[in-house]
């Protein structure tokens, strides 16, 4: 056998994790899936009706909870690369959303009217008044 390889492939074979390790890669995991899901879910209620931002903040404020829970857990514990890169991007996300609900929130009737009328807008030339209309019926935008 040759010498020189017997260290690199020493090198190349991972450890086995203990049952802590386990455990907490365990947890990061699952928390992981429920960011996944609180991020999805605000996105998708923000678009099923805007009465519903009130459920959509609790979510959003929710998923910037647990997504700087597993920003400092990834961070601290060196665990997976890929729940990192989730993470951030997921918190991007979460923070474009705090800025759409914050505008919807204050503009709240001209939006809850801009959808009532997108709905039931059938061609693009409906779809277009109802642009229309909603730029007319924002301040500072006449």
């Amino acid at each position: 056998m040759n010498p020189s390889t017997e260290p690199a492939q020493k090198k190349r074979t991972k450890q086995p994790l203990s049952e802590a390790a386990k455990s907490s890669l365990g947890k990061t995991r699952n928390l992981f899936r429920i960011f996944i899901v609180t991020v999805l879910g605000a996105f998708f209620v923000y678009q099923l009706d805007v009465s519903y931002l009130w459920l959509t903040s609790i979510l959003t404020v929710a998923s910037l909870v647990i997504g700087i829970i597993l920003l400092v857990r990834s961070a601290k514990l060196k665990e997976s690369r890929l729940v990192l890169i989730g993470t951030i991007s997921g918190l991007v996300v979460m923070l474009i959303m705090v800025l759409v609900i914050l505008v919807t929130a204050l503009f709240f009737d001209q939006v809850r009217d801009f959808q009532a009328c997108s709905r039931q807008a059938i061609t693009d030339q409906a779809l277009s008044s109802c642009r229309v209309q909603l730029e007319g019926s924002l301040p500072g935008l006449r």
